[in-house]
């Protein structure tokens, strides 16, 4: 898990030791086409990474694709409210790599550099 993670570049930056503790929370999800990955307005229980497949983001601002390499579901950790803001749903057949809401906020409150960094893939 720990390889996979420092295959994303928004994880570059981070320490290893830091990057392996968030690799033994991180968890291998399987979708097939047409389910559900988010809800808008359930808990934001984590981000996601998408590693094979596609998948539709439906948001207050628009539509867009996910694709391979994308995060997604980042939102919800920041601001007062921790309710997911977006659908989103896989079009094909996909693998993501979950990582739980209590392992990605403690990275965020050690590491600035990386905080900063989702908070870009938020806005």
């Amino acid at each position: 898990m720990l390889d996979r993670l420092r295959a994303v570049p928004l994880f570059a930056s981070v320490d290893i030791d830091k990057l392996d503790r968030l690799a033994r929370g991180t968890t291998e999800l399987e979708v097939p086409a047409g389910q559900t990955l988010i809800e808008k307005g359930a808990p934001g229980s984590g981000i996601f990474i998408l590693e094979e497949g596609q998948a539709w983001v439906d948001a207050p601002e628009g539509g867009r694709q996910l694709m391979p390499g994308e995060v997604f579901g980042q939102r919800s950790l920041f601001g007062d409210d921790p309710q997911r803001t977006a659908r989103v749903r896989a079009q094909t057949s996909v693998r993501c790599l979950a990582i739980p809401r209590v392992e990605i906020e403690q990275l965020l409150a050690d590491d600035p550099q990386f905080a900063a960094e989702l908070r870009k893939l938020s806005d």
